[in-house]
């Protein structure tokens, strides 16, 4: 079987092994491979329909494959459920609804369908931590509707991390962020980087690969990229498009599916 990223002096954190996943009998991926490993920093790519937000949420463990499997810390992705920070593409928060950022990163550490916090203290104090950790201390009692989208994206990575998972998964993060607030949002990633693996889904091509290690191409099939390079080819092979639409970078050639280059 075709692997990537295989390292063998240590366990990967995912494994993905032959995976296939249909909507409704339309196949969305097919032959899935991909071994991620501790401190990896991967930029999934691809256009829109490509199968990236499916691939992140059959590592969640809220869709299961349909052929082939898919481990986390070597258990189904739902066991550990915990050790899994997540940030969706859209966070369903109000901005004028009057919660603060210590609010909405305490709202981390409720373990699905609990309405009350066990150890209120020990709690606050994650959160106080969480919120410092990603530069967002002196906003800690600011109300999530007064602060930039920058700031807003920032503390829902908190709120991921305050549970502190060994993996953290990212939605198209940056949506909602000016084209410097990016370059700041992808720096601090990369400094957390050296404390957790993070797998973040991206369009922000020009930019990314400045901060991530490697890039997985998503298309229903996924090309894995051992290096932070998006080229010529990796774009047409994805995007139904001249390569200038979408970035100006330099061809290579595509290896066949599931196989480093």
């Amino acid at each position: 079987m075709p692997e990537n990223n295989v390292q063998s002096d240590a366990f990967p954190l995912v494994r993905i092994e032959d995976l296939d996943f249909s909507y409704s009998g339309r196949p969305v991926l097919q032959n899935i491979n991909l071994s991620v490993h501790e401190n990896d920093f991967i930029a999934m790519i691809g256009p829109n329909g490509g199968g990236k937000t499916t691939l992140l949420k059959l590592m969640l463990g809220l869709l299961k494959p349909e052929r082939g499997t898919v481990t986390v810390l070597g258990d189904r992705p739902d066991r550990v459920s915990h050790q899994i920070g997540y940030v969706p593409q859209n966070v369903n928060i109000n901005p004028s609804f009057p919660v603060t950022s210590l609010d909405v990163v305490l709202m981390g550490k409720l373990a699905p369908g609990q309405r009350w916090a066990k150890d209120k203290a020990q709690n606050r104090s994650d959160a106080v931590a969480a919120l410092s950790r990603i530069g967002m201390a002196d906003y800690i009692h600011a109300r999530i509707g007064e602060l930039s989208g920058g700031q807003r994206q920032r503390v829902f990575i908190a709120r991921a991390l305050v549970t502190r998972p060994k993996l953290l998964l990212l939605d198209e993060p940056t949506a909602s962020i000016d084209s410097r607030g990016q370059a700041d949002f992808y720096k601090l990633l990369r400094q957390l980087n050296a404390e957790v693996t993070i797998i973040v889904v991206s369009h922000d091509l020009p930019i990314i690969t400045g901060y991530v290690k490697s890039v997985a191409c998503v298309n229903q099939r996924l090309h894995y990229h051992p290096h932070a390079e998006i080229t010529g080819a990796m774009m047409e092979d994805l995007y139904p498009c001249t390569v200038e639409a979408v970035c100006p970078v330099a061809r290579v050639t595509h290896p066949a599916p599931n196989t480093p280059v």
